[in-house]
């Protein structure tokens, strides 16, 4: 049994009959880049706040956030209690890695926690 096969793109021929085939145009399909929108929350009005290492106002005092400054909360988790101009909490929100700010400063909308708890 002999094969055949034609020189066009557009067919080829077998013995056991003719398959024709397409020749399919592929297109170039623009992907865009999809951007992950980070949630920030706003420190109170008025205040600069300590950025610590740990959850306690005993940890090693990292940095001041400026007045009017948002942060991103990565996770959460209890410390010392801590009182501010949004309450009482024991609540601290991780904002960077090794970097805590009480709750008690930051306006969440929630008396609880609003996002993971640290790990």
């Amino acid at each position: 049994m002999e094969e055949t096969v034609g020189t066009t793109d557009a067919e080829t021929a077998v013995e056991a009959g003719t398959v024709e085939a397409e020749t399919v145009e592929v297109g170039t399909v623009e992907v865009g880049t999809v951007e992950a929108t980070t949630v920030t929350y706003p420190i109170a009005p008025g205040y600069q706040v300590n950025v610590r290492s740990g959850p306690s106002t005993t940890s090693k005092l990292i940095k001041v956030l400026p007045y009017n400054t948002r942060v991103p909360i990565r996770c959460q988790r209890r410390g010392q209690k801590i009182s501010g101009p949004y309450g009482t909490t024991d609540i601290w929100d991780s904002i960077a890695p090794g970097q805590y700010v009480s709750d008690a400063y930051v306006k969440t909308g929630s008396d609880g926690f609003v996002t993971v708890v640290c790990g």
